[in-house]
């Protein structure tokens, strides 16, 4: 009887310390996510969405935190940040991401060498699994890639050839060195600010010309202090979401799977509403005043060969040598692919 009472008394204890076991194990994990996305913007609503969904996730879920706005600071702040635990996921464009891997700004710092988005999307779906490992050498788990279409020159006096650009005060990211460089190489008076800086640094004077998709132009009012926008596709705003590495180690597998697919498709949405409200943004701003500057084929020209001597400067500098002979590689198959197939 004693041996019996024993026995049950130790298959409570051990059924109760399951259970608290499983208690602990099902708790929601905490992720503090971080972007310069602003607060009620198509960004931050699909990213809501996820975090309900995640929440919802099997294995105990997760409790997904958004910090819009650039409250958590830059993008260089936010990865330091997530590097000190502080916080567990950001969506980063390339110019944060950049922190962790040099490798991505293949997918944006290379000027007019994507010529629609047809080509972003082949040289994406070509070069993101890479990146994937390598950023998550560096401690890093990609759960999205996006982008919100090309990026126009924004600028107070009208500005249509390369000439122009060299007589303004452009703005480039405080975190891009080697950009900064680039510019300055080929005689442009680039000023290097933080994001925040942009509206403040236009009204005062101290920058006069900026680079950025429409969308966000319409989102800062940039088109009532820099009236002018140059209609050349110059370069894709590419972003992805990413969580350390160490935060997504503490949760289930089945969790895991979940989390990549809503992710996966919350990518999607923000990609499709991106490139839709990039256009929508010129037409808004356009009622209101914005000054829409075409490109003569001339022009058109002139800007290739402006460009095409400012790559050898970005290779190797802005973007790895090995990354940027990639791209340029896979392009150039391609555009013949393409053109092989293209009615005659």
């Amino acid at each position: 009887m004693k041996r019996y009472t024993k026995f049950v008394l130790a298959s409570l204890l051990l059924g109760f310390c399951l259970s608290e076991a499983s208690a602990v194990g099902g708790e929601l994990v905490k992720v503090r996510l971080a972007t310069l996305a602003p607060k009620g913007s198509s960004y931050t609503k699909h990213l809501q969405a996820m975090g309900e969904e995640w929440r919802k996730a099997p294995g105990g879920g997760v409790s997904l935190t958004i910090y819009p706005d650039g409250t958590m600071g830059s993008e260089a702040d936010m990865v330091r940040r997530m590097r000190l635990g502080q916080l567990q996921a950001g969506m980063l464009t390339v110019n944060g991401l950049l922190e962790i891997e040099p490798g991505v700004a293949g997918l944006q710092a290379m000027p007019k060498v994507f010529r629609n988005l047809e080509e972003v999307d082949f040289i994406g779906a070509k070069m993101e699994p890479i990146l994937n490992k390598r950023l998550e050498l560096k401690g890093f788990v990609v759960l999205f890639w996006s982008d919100t279409g090309f990026v126009h020159f924004f600028s107070k006096r009208p500005m249509l050839s390369p000439d122009d650009v060299k007589k303004t005060k452009l703005f480039v990211s405080a975190s891009r060195a080697n950009e900064l460089e680039i510019y300055r190489s080929v005689g442009c008076n680039p000023v290097p600010l933080e994001v925040a800086d942009i509206l403040p640094g236009l009204q005062t004077g101290l920058i006069d010309c900026v680079c950025m998709p429409p969308t966000f132009a319409l989102a800062i009012q940039l088109d009532t202090v820099a009236p002018n926008m140059l209609d050349m596709n110059w370069a894709p705003l590419v972003g992805a979401a990413v969580i350390t590495k160490k935060t997504w180690n503490t949760i289930p597998p089945e969790t895991q799977v979940a989390l990549r697919k809503t992710a996966r498709e919350t990518g999607k949405l923000i990609k499709a509403d991106g490139r839709r409200e990039n256009i929508e943004s010129v037409e808004a701003m356009r009622k209101r005043g914005l000054k829409v500057h075409a490109l003569t084929p001339e022009l058109d020209a002139e800007w290739d060969q402006t460009v095409e001597k400012s790559l050898s400067k970005v290779r190797g500098n802005a973007v790895p040598d090995d990354v940027y002979d990639d791209i340029v590689d896979m392009l150039k198959s391609f555009r013949a692919s393409k053109s092989s197939t293209s009615p005659k």
